[in-house]
């Protein structure tokens, strides 16, 4: 017997994999997720989310994907691993992206093919979408030059491409790099850490989704988990799956503020109060 089968849960209610089925709309990202529409919509070009680790960006990137229709938008999305990329390589990946298949090498040819292609799209009557995690590692002038002249391009209706970076609050010194660019920020989107009453509703909400009415975690649990976690999201699944964990084998069904100071001295966390 595992902590699913002790607990009644259908699958494992805080996992750290960006799970759709997951996402929790609190206030917070629901706003955030009218205003990147509303600058998609509105072609604006130059929409970014800024926010601590932790706080949702990557789930926030994932949910406006989804939400995109695809007979309306030709979207993608681009995760930043590694910051050794060279333009060409970024242009090409958006080419790749947007449904180019035999895409040049060169620089120029890349940026013809693009037009054409963005072109096409927005003679369909739909609008280019390209969404990009983990933007502040691109720590290139010329790659946001790049960004700006791609923004360049614009129809009577507005821009041909829409970029919404996602990132880490490094990326406010990255745009600098380019001032032009920095100034074309159309939409700005700063997210921050749960309150009590949020870190209480996703812990609810999480555990909904696997099929647990009943409560698990006492009141002051919970408020400990949001004074351990910070209220960042990431760190309210570590601690609720450890607690989880350790409430197995402790054979009890109730997850109380004892069981969570034993996973935050684990986890090696501090809090307001310790």
């Amino acid at each position: 017997m595992d902590y699913l089968e002790y607990y009644k849960l259908r699958e494992h209610p805080f996992s750290n994999i960006v799970d759709n089925r997951f996402y929790y709309n609190s206030p917070q990202h629901a706003n955030a997720l009218i205003k990147l529409k509303h600058a998609i919509d509105t072609k604006r070009g130059l929409a970014v989310v800024i926010g601590d680790i932790g706080t949702g960006k990557t789930t926030l990137a994932r949910r406006l994907l989804e939400e995109l229709d695809e007979e309306l938008y030709e979207a993608a999305l681009l995760v930043i691993i590694h910051s050794s990329i060279s333009s060409e390589w970024l242009l090409k990946k958006f080419a790749l992206q947007l449904g180019l298949t035999d895409v040049k090498d060169e620089k120029v040819e890349i940026l013809g093919q693009l037009y054409r292609r963005l072109h096409d799209i927005n003679e369909q009557g739909k609008t280019a979408v390209v969404l990009m995690d983990e933007v502040q590692m691109l720590k290139s002038r010329e790659i946001m030059e790049e960004f700006r002249g791609l923004l360049n391009m614009e129809m009577s209706g507005g821009k041909m491409i829409n970029l919404i970076f996602f990132g880490l609050n490094d990326l406010e010194d990255v745009l600098s790099l380019d001032e032009p660019l920095k100034q074309r920020v159309a939409v700005k989107v700063r997210l921050t850490a749960f309150s009590e009453e949020d870190t209480k509703d996703y812990i609810r909400h999480r555990l909904r989704i696997v099929g647990k009415e009943e409560e698990i975690f006492t009141e002051t649990a919970i408020r400990d988990i949001y004074l351990y976690s910070k209220g960042l999201p990431r760190l309210i699944n570590t601690i609720c799956d450890n607690a989880l964990l350790e409430g197995f084998l402790m054979k009890t069904h109730i997850i109380d503020e004892n069981i969570i100071k034993t996973v935050a001295v684990d986890l090696g966390l501090n809090s307001n109060k310790d």
